[in-house]
C-alpha cells in the first residue's frame, strides 16, 4: 500500500494567512450563536474574562483573533447578554487593531482608568450575575490570577462586586461546544493524523532489525513539524514482543512485534489524540495471526459499549461506570480513560475514567454530557494470545469523537485493523 509523501501532507495545510480567515470567522459565529447559548444556559449575565501578556488566561485564547498569538498588556474582555438574548463584546483593553473586528471599545484612557472603565461598563448594564474564571474544579474556568481578582472586585461598586460567582461551566461550555462548520473540518483534521500514523507503521519508516520505536516516535514529530503543525505532546511508540515483558521504547524492531503509537497534533485550533496499533509480519506470516486480530476485536467491542453508554445529561461518571459494568459483562478485561477534545488536548467537559482511578472522579466526572461536543474516546483491554504461550497483550485505543446529541461519531473513523509492516 502507498501512503502520501511528506510533500503531499504538506500541500494539505493551509497557509497561515487562509488558516487565520477560517479560524476568524469561526470566532464571529461563536460569539453571534454559541456564546448566547451557554450563557443563557449556565444564568450568567455578563462574563468578565482578563489576562496579562504572557500569563493568559486558558480561555482567552479562544476568543482573540487569530493575528493575536498572546494577550496584550492587560486585556480585558467583557461579554453581556442583552435582554433580547443576543451577547454585547466589549474590549476594555489598551489594545485595539485586530480586536475591533469583534468588540466594541469606548475606553478614553486620559479621562479613566481601566479598572474605572470596567466598573463603569458593568454599571451601565446592570447584570444580575458576573461571572469570573475562579475555579476549584476546572483549571479551564480558573484563568483569573489572585492580583486581577483582586484589583477588579475592589474596583467594582459594591453591589457589583456581590453579584461576582464562578464562570467555571461556562468557561467549560464555551470551550467544549463545536459548530457544524468546525466539525466539518474536524474530519479532516484527524484523517490528516490517521495518513501521518499509517506512514510511520509501514515499511517506508519501519525497517525490522535497525529501526526502534523512539526512532518512528521522533520521526511522526518531525513530520508534523515538517509540514507546518505542531505537536501538543511528543509522541510515543511502545513494543510488545512474544517472551518479553515491555522492550524499551529504544528497542529495535523485530519481526512479530505488537507496536503502538500516542500521536496529537493541532490544526485550525483543533486538536487530535489517537492511538493505532501495528503489527510487524515475521518471514512465514502471509497476514496478522488470528489470534492477535481476535485482540484488536476486542478493542472494538469495547468501543461500541462505551459508545453506547453516551447519553445526553449523563455525567462522567454514569457514563463511565455503565460502559464498565457492561465490559466487565461480556468478558473483558477492559479500562476506560477518556477526556473531551477540542481547543485543548486534554480538553474541557466531563472526565470519563482516569488511567490512574478506574473509579469515581470527584468534580470533573460529575459534569454533565452536552451535544456537539468531542472526546478523545481512550480505552484500552487484556487480552490472552495462544500463539504467544498465552501472554498478556494490551490493545490500546484512541480516537476523537463526536456525541451529537444521538450517538458517537469517530472523526475521521476508527482503526479495525492492524496497520500490517512488512
Amino acid at each position: 500500500m502507498s501512503h502520501p509523501s511528506i510533500s503531499d501532507l504538506r500541500q494539505r495545510i493551509l497557509p497561515l494567512r487562509q488558516q487565520a480567515d477560517i479560524t476568524d470567522r469561526w470566532l464571529s459565529y461563536r460569539l453571534q450563536h454559541v456564546l448566547p447559548e451557554i450563557m443563557m444556559r449556565e444564568g450568567i449575565d455578563m462574563w468578565l474574562v482578563l489576562a496579562r501578556e504572557y500569563n493568559e488566561d486558558p480561555v482567552v485564547m479562544s476568543l482573540l483573533p487569530a493575528a493575536m498569538l498572546t494577550a496584550r498588556r492587560r486585556t480585558l474582555l467583557g461579554f453581556y447578554l442583552r435582554p433580547d438574548r443576543t451577547v454585547e463584546c466589549i474590549n476594555m483593553g489598551r489594545w485595539e487593531r485586530g480586536l475591533n473586528q469583534f468588540y466594541t471599545g469606548g475606553w478614553d484612557k486620559t479621562k479613566e482608568t481601566q479598572w474605572e472603565y470596567a466598573a463603569r461598563v458593568v454599571r451601565e448594564r446592570k447584570p444580575d450575575t458576573i461571572g469570573l474564571n475562579v475555579s476549584n474544579t476546572f483549571a479551564f474556568g480558573d484563568g483569573l490570577t489572585k492580583t486581577q481578582y483582586d484589583e477588579l472586585t475592589a474596583a467594582l461598586d459594591p453591589q457589583d462586586a456581590e453579584r461576582v460567582q464562578s464562570a467555571e461551566r461556562l468557561a467549560v461550555g464555551w470551550l467544549e461546544k463545536r459548530t457544524e462548520e468546525e466539525l466539518q473540518a474536524y474530519q479532516g483534521i484527524n484523517k490528516l493524523a490517521h495518513d501521518i500514523i499509517a506512514k510511520a507503521f509501514s515499511h517506508e519508516v519501519v525497517h525490522p532489525g535497525v529501526t526502534t520505536g523512539t526512532d518512528v516516535a521522533w520521526w511522526i514529530r518531525q513530520v508534523i513539524n515538517d509540514i507546518g503543525l505542531a505537536s501538543w505532546f511528543s509522541p510515543t511508540v511502545m513494543i510488545q514482543r512474544r517472551g518479553v515483558a515491555m522492550p524499551d521504547p529504544d528497542t529495535i524492531i523485530r519481526p512479530g512485534d505488537l507496536l503502538h503509537c500516542d500521536v496529537g497534533l493541532h490544526y485550525l485550533g483543533l486538536a487530535t489524540d489517537t492511538q493505532q496499533m501495528a503489527y510487524v509480519l515475521r518471514l512465514d506470516e502471509a497476514g496478522v495471526p488470528a489470534d492477535i486480530q481476535q485482540a484488536l476485536a476486542a478493542g472494538n467491542q469495547l468501543q461500541d459499549i462505551f459508545a453506547a453508554s453516551f447519553v445526553a445529561g449523563r455525567t462522567g461518571n454514569e457514563i463511565f461506570q455503565e460502559a464498565i459494568e457492561q465490559a466487565k459483562a461480556q468478558g473483558l478485561e477492559a479500562m476506560i480513560y477518556t477526556h473531551p477534545i477540542g481547543y485543548h488536548g486534554h480538553g474541557a467537559g466531563p472526565t470519563i475514567g482516569l488511567f490512574d482511578q478506574q473509579s469515581f472522579v470527584k468534580g470533573s466526572g460529575e459534569y454533565p454530557l452536552h451535544e456537539n461536543t468531542c472526546y478523545a474516546v481512550e480505552l484500552n483491554v487484556k487480552y490472552r494470545l495462544p500463539s504467544w504461550d498465552d501472554q498478556e497483550v494490551m490493545i490500546a485505543l484512541e480516537q476523537t469523537s463526536l456525541f451529537n446529541g444521538d450517538s458517537v461519531q469517530y472523526l475521521g473513523g476508527r482503526q479495525t485493523a492492524f496497520h500490517v509492516i512488512q
